[in-house]
């Protein structure tokens, strides 16, 4: 059973930095697609940015220049480093994997992830 255990939220404030981190376990899917998600309290589930095994990355455009998402395929783990936090990216982060490669539209509402982490709380406050 895969297991995606998320890690290093928090409350910071504007212009902050926080990095979220990804345990993913039994996991092996060599060329499989991970992701970073998140929803605000009232809003949809959003696509903050997603990552191919190769390393290839794609974000969504509100975080482009701000955060990095990075993975390590021997350790299964995935990272999200954000920087220059603004008030709007409060949100419940959420790491996901899938079995097969990202695509086109990794981000897409449309696009099903096939595991899921619990989450984990960032809040940033102005």
């Amino acid at each position: 059973q895969v297991r995606l255990v998320e890690s290093g939220g928090g409350s910071v404030q504007a212009g902050g930095s926080l990095r979220l981190s990804c345990e993913v376990s039994e996991y092996t899917y060599t060329n499989g697609c991970m992701g970073w998600f998140r929803q605000a309290p009232g809003k949809e589930r959003e696509g903050v940015a997603a990552i191919e095994s190769n390393g290839t990355p794609t974000y969504v455009d509100s975080v482009k220049g701000r955060f990095t998402i990075s993975r390590d395929n021997a350790e299964n783990t995935l990272a999200l480093e954000m920087n220059s936090l603004k008030p709007e990216d409060t949100a419940m982060y959420y790491c996901a994997a899938d079995s097969v490669r990202c695509g086109s539209w990794p981000l897409s509402p449309l696009r099903v992830f096939g595991y899921w982490g619990q989450g984990t709380q960032v809040s940033v406050s102005s």
